[in-house]
């Protein structure tokens, strides 16, 4: 008995030690954002940002495709913020059981198609009234949406070819 309790004060001092040493330091990577794949992630941010505060700044809940455009613009910004931080603080590295090249060409594409669809449909629900302040906006997050859609497109390559080659070998 005497040796299995030392077994179990000794694994948990070792397992206290590594967790204590793993946490304090915490990576950051101040070269990623200087990277293509950085630099789209930075304007899928603030261009994601101009598509939401356009729309909301409106009376959007009058056309109720304004609705999907918000989902869409919210959901993939708060998102990508998530990645921003998982990608700069490196805490991919600190979880090797998740595959990260999978999940963000996943998310990747997935925003793309999405946001391709708010796009046309922020677009084609665009229509001039008497408050042109609705119309203004309303333009203009429809090209911004195009812009933040393109942005995820470049993403959603450089993660193809991530993947790829991480697959290959």
């Amino acid at each position: 008995q005497r040796a299995r309790s030392h077994t179990v004060n000794t694994t948990t001092s070792s397992f206290a030690e590594n967790f204590s040493t793993t946490s304090s330091s915490l990576a950051y990577d101040r070269e990623f954002l200087r990277t293509l794949p950085g630099l789209l992630i930075v304007a899928e941010i603030v261009l994601g940002l101009l598509v939401w505060t356009l729309i909301a700044g409106t009376e959007y809940f009058r056309v109720p495709a304004f609705g999907w455009v918000m989902f869409v613009a919210v959901f993939y910004w708060v998102l990508t913020v998530f990645f921003l931080i998982i990608y700069i603080t490196m805490t991919y590295t600190r979880i090797p059981q998740v595959p990260w090249t999978t999940v963000g060409l996943c998310f990747n594409g997935s925003a793309f198609i999405l946001y391709l669809s708010a796009a046309v449909v922020d677009a084609t629900s665009v229509s001039p009234e008497r408050d042109s302040h609705n119309f203004n906006s309303w333009a203009a997050s429809s090209f911004f949406a195009f812009l933040v859609t393109i942005c995820y497109a470049g993403n959603t390559y450089f993660s193809f070819i991530a993947w790829r080659s991480r697959t290959i070998q």
